[in-house]
């Protein structure tokens, strides 16, 4: 058997959100149709590699995206509460530049350290139990190959620490759209290679800097 493993780190799809709301970790945000084609088209492009673990986190729009690859690999989803979005007290409102929650003063005084961040979960605790997750599923599919689906921030998160980075950094130049794959490559324990792939590009709605989480 192969010492190589690989893990994927799969962002969900689009998520039906009406309301343009941050969601975070508010229940009830389940794929759009645009959404379910992904995940579909997700399934298709990557179903026959030699995927042996589908976890997800525990919300719908993930579970939902999880969904057409593990049945397409006959495969149960697991659920890992590691890789939930990251806590924001800001959900359920609105965030856009120019109106929604932050023109109100009385929130300002979650802005003042972007660095942690100061408006939700620090970065280094987002970062770890996603460090937590991948190694879970480097073990269970060692020789072969998993996909983790969780949410943009997380993934994010989760190459940054694996690049040896710094977590600060601005939300707009994430490398992670709607239903993206950010591949980990590990040589037994050792990671050897990081790649990036987008399976459901053609569906991106004009560009792939999509608002979500």
């Amino acid at each position: 058997m192969s010492d190589q493993t690989i893990v994927h780190l799969l962002r969900h799809g689009e998520v039906h959100n009406p309301g343009k709301v941050l969601y975070g970790r508010l229940p009830d945000f389940h794929l759009s149709e645009l959404g379910r084609a992904m995940a579909d088209k997700v399934a298709t492009a990557i179903g026959e590699r030699d995927i042996v673990l589908v976890v997800a986190s525990p919300l719908e729009r993930a579970q939902e995206t999880a969904a057409p690859l593990a049945a397409r690999r006959s495969l149960e989803i697991a659920t890992d509460p590691n890789l939930i979005e990251a806590d924001n007290v800001f959900e359920g409102k609105q965030v856009s530049v120019g109106d929604g929650v932050l023109r109100q003063p009385k929130y300002w005084r979650h802005l003042v350290n972007p660095f942690r961040p100061s408006w939700g979960e620090p970065y280094v605790e987002v970062a770890a139990r996603m460090r937590a997750a991948i190694t879970a599923a480097r073990e269970q599919a060692r020789g072969h190959e998993a996909v983790l689906v969780s949410h943009q921030l997380p993934v994010w998160i989760a190459r940054l620490d694996a690049e040896q980075r710094r977590f600060f950094h601005d939300p707009r130049h994430r490398q992670c759209t709607l239903a993206s794959l950010t591949s980990l490559t590990f040589d037994g324990n050792d990671l050897v290679a990081i790649t990036y792939s987008e399976p459901a590009a053609a569906l991106l709605p004009g560009s792939s800097k999509i608002a979500g989480a």
